[in-house]
């Protein structure tokens, strides 16, 4: 099964509103203000839609709130991947595939990071198998995409600001069709 644009939408008006891991924003606020930061970053269309999508997994895949609190990592970074490899191309869908693993690897390579992390992402990053080893986080760097999903990280991490104002949903699944395999939108 693959999902169109319309499938999208559903899931985020079906279960946008419920809330982000603990965090002081629901799952559509974050992934609206993830798209909005990579938007104003300037970035190309294609990782403006991987940031809006990058968490679909966690619509797809219900697993309560805050699973990491009860020692569950959903894998939600490979879960929607089947769903939306016939719509999306690798530009969009390799970010996302990479985000957790980006944690990973800023936390090795850059000293200040960490601190930055909210309570459930250190939750989570203990979950998905901690901090990169040098090698691994140079094999990360190594591969494609991965400067988009270490930035798709970071607009994650700053997407958690409660009331922070963003384009409409319709705005960024308009960005999702521009770069819709054709045919597939």
């Amino acid at each position: 099964m693959s999902l169109s644009i319309a499938d999208i939408r559903h899931l985020f008006d079906q279960f946008g509103a419920r809330a982000y891991s603990g965090e002081p924003v629901t799952q559509l606020q974050h992934a609206l203000q993830a798209a909005t930061l990579a938007q104003d970053s300037g970035a190309h269309p294609e990782l403006v839609a991987a940031s809006l999508l990058h968490d679909l997994g966690h619509l797809l895949n219900q697993q309560g709130e805050t699973p990491t609190a009860r020692g569950i990592d959903d894998l939600h970074q490979y879960y929607a991947l089947p769903f939306l490899r016939p719509l999306l191309t690798d530009a969009v869908l390799e970010p996302i595939r990479l985000h957790v693993d980006a944690k990973r690897c800023l936390c090795a390579i850059d000293p200040d990071y960490h601190a930055t992390l909210s309570p459930d992402s250190v939750r989570s990053l203990r979950l998905q198998g901690g901090v990169f080893s040098d090698e691994a986080a140079q094999a990360f760097l190594a591969k494609p995409h991965a400067e988009d999903a270490l930035a798709l990280r970071r607009w994650d991490d700053q997407a958690k600001v409660a009331g922070r104002v963003t384009p409409s949903l319709d705005h960024f699944l308009g960005v999702v069709a521009s770069v819709a395999v054709a045919g597939a939108a």
